[in-house]
């Protein structure tokens, strides 16, 4: 019987989790464990490099398709964990008898300083042909051990699947991209309410993210936010116009009452934190 190789891997942020205060939000050095990502042998065995060893020559499984969290990107705040899946599909001759999935930030995979990987340790694999099967993991990620604020973004997906007679195996240590990105928060709120017609309207608002170095909400600054309007009875939002968040990432600005309507803010989202649309405020015009 096969049995997976124990691989030993810690996030970046994990590696930190017995510092704290200002230590714990050190950019990588001597204190930082060093990172291991998995690699092939250490996942499926040696047993699957035994091509010409007893077993016929066969194609190398192949990978056609990954799907990380139903296509979205991972969000995350700053106490509750996500867990989330991943599927892989993949064909081989012989079907394929397990597969696997991982995490890596970091320019290279030498200096990964962040890695996630599954909770199980073999994939539930479904076949949906004589050669083809869906194999699927999950991963739990928990922001108070495994993420920093440097590890917002862009993280690489590796994958692998194996032949399910052993012969051969599949792996990618760069298959694909997905990102991780830290939960954000945007309110507003226009006065007076009710507003004469003609009259000026304030309208409000705050941008926040969450901050993965302090486990706190924090005003997201420098970016652009959209002020939309939706007429009583319309079927959508048009922009009025566009505001740079300032300190805190508070959110003002002036327009003339023209008639009832709803108000919002409206963030087109970065690479390190998603789009967010505030809930609507309905200002009634006399």
């Amino acid at each position: 019987m096969r049995i997976r190789a124990t691989v030993a891997v810690v996030s970046g942020a994990l590696a930190l989790s017995a510092l704290t205060g200002a230590a714990a939000q050190a950019a990588p050095g001597p204190d930082r464990e060093r990172i291991q990502v998995p690699t092939a042998e250490s996942v499926f065995g040696k047993q699957a490099t035994a091509k010409g060893k007893g077993f016929k020559a066969a194609a190398v499984p192949k990978i056609s398709k990954v799907t990380v969290n139903g296509g979205k990107d991972i969000v995350l705040g700053t106490t509750k964990a996500k867990t989330f899946s991943v599927s892989i599909t993949a064909s081989h001759a012989s079907n394929i008898g397990d597969a696997y999935a991982y995490f890596w930030h970091g320019s290279t995979y030498e200096t990964a300083d962040g890695v996630f990987i599954p909770n199980e340790e073999y994939a539930s694999c479904k076949a949906s042909s004589a050669t083809t099967s869906t194999c699927k993991l999950t991963f739990t990620v928990d922001p108070q051990w495994e993420l920093i604020n440097d590890l917002a973004g862009s993280w690489n997906v590796g994958v692998g699947a194996l032949a399910a007679d052993d012969s051969d195996f599949a792996w990618n240590d760069k298959h694909s991209k997905t990102r991780v990105q830290r939960y954000s928060k945007l309110v507003v709120n226009a006065t007076p309410e009710p507003v004469k017609k003609g009259k000026t309207l304030t309208v409000n608002g705050t941008l926040s993210r969450a901050n993965w170095d302090t486990w706190k909400y924090a005003g997201y600054t420098q970016q652009s936010v959209k002020l939309q309007f939706k007429k009583k009875g319309a079927a959508s939002y048009t922009t009025v116009k566009t505001v740079k968040s300032g300190s805190k990432g508070a959110l003002k600005t002036t327009v003339k009452a023209a008639s009832d309507g709803y108000w919002r803010w409206s963030f087109a989202g970065t690479s390190t934190t998603p789009a967010i649309n505030s809930t609507a405020d309905f200002v009634d015009v006399k």
